[in-house]
């Protein structure tokens, strides 16, 4: 993002007047190229579309290089990582998100260390092989696997985390990486495209007072196929026969509802408590300790790619590449 010197609001900015401002990207010792996406948009206005587009142009240039930095707005930077995970199947090369919380080319931005290490990380090899075959985000000076990220604040440099999962590198002087957090695919097995999305779903967090006839009409949503269910603690909510009425319901016409901590640490333990028992009876299925971005694309990716509903249910308790901790 750059500042609109007229009006003082932020817009997304292209790589030729990147260069302009960093030309520290001439000085790296690695041969850099830029793929723009136009319209340039603001993070705010993606959609799956987008990720389809990214995910293309990563497969259509993947002989050519090394690893890929896709230079991303903060604000849904979690869900494409998310998305994209899904999508490259046997991801064999780096795939950086990264991007600033202050613009680069203003004062104290964080964008050119960000950026530069970005860089750094994706084109690292050892024994000629890519140290980071994943899909990451690399943010102040921490590599967090993308799956496992989200954005914790909108103020500050550290403006990500991942709370269930251990970074994957860390930014001094030097880089250390922690292999064994580190996953690699299977030797030999190729990319694979996942393009297919289904965006039919929702995101329902609970809150002591809900109504009945918010979930209702929520959960009777033509074209619904799926729910993201916010839930207390270790995936506790409220004993009402109403919501257990309501949700059985959506469960019997084919809507896959999933139950998610609202807690950024943690997991869904279903059956821990007795408050959690209802949801189990009417057919919710855990998602241990995923976050709501990685289970928002993972709904979508599955529901693009099965039509059957208890394809999808299987997968969704299974970890695809990384995006949860199975106990």
């Amino acid at each position: 993002m750059s500042e609109d010197p007229r009006t003082g609001a932020l817009r997304p900015i292209d790589f030729e007047r990147l260069q302009e401002l960093l030309p520290e990207l001439r000085q790296i010792g690695i041969r850099v190229e830029s793929i723009p996406f136009l319209p340039l948009i603001d993070s705010s206005d993606v959609h799956p579309v987008t990720w389809e587009k990214m995910a293309l142009c990563i497969a259509e240039n993947y002989a050519k290089f090394d690893g890929f930095v896709i230079l991303h707005g903060t604000d849904t930077m979690a869900y494409s990582a998310s998305a994209l995970s899904f999508m490259l199947e046997n991801l064999g090369k780096p795939v950086i998100f990264t991007g600033a919380q202050l613009p680069i080319g203003t004062m104290r931005s964080d964008g050119k260390e960000n950026l530069l290490s970005a860089i750094e990380i994706a084109a690292a090899k050892e024994n000629g092989h890519p140290i980071v075959p994943e899909v990451c985000i690399f943010f102040e000076d921490t590599l967090f696997r993308g799956n496992r990220t989200t954005k914790k604040n909108a103020e500050h440099f550290n403006a990500f985390n991942s709370y269930n999962y251990p970074p994957l590198a860390k930014a001094g002087v030097h880089i250390k990486y922690f292999r064994s957090y580190i996953h690699y695919p299977d030797p030999g097995s190729r990319l694979r495209l996942r393009l297919n999305t289904n965006p039919n779903i929702a995101v329902l967090k609970l809150f002591p007072g809900i109504s009945e006839n918010l979930v209702r009409s929520l959960l009777n949503t033509e074209g619904l196929r799926a729910v993201v269910l916010e839930s207390f603690g270790a995936g506790n909510a409220p004993r009402h026969q109403w919501l257990f009425d309501v949700l059985k319901a959506a469960v019997d016409r084919d809507i896959i509802v999933v139950n998610k901590t609202q807690c950024s640490t943690g997991s869904v333990e279903m059956g821990r408590y007795e408050t959690s028992l209802n949801l189990m009876s009417a057919g919710v299925i855990g998602a241990h300790d995923i976050t709501t971005e990685a289970l928002v694309t993972k709904l979508m990716y599955l529901l693009g790619e099965y039509e059957s509903t208890s394809e999808v249910k299987k997968w969704i308790s299974k970890s695809i590449c990384g995006e949860m901790t199975i106990q």
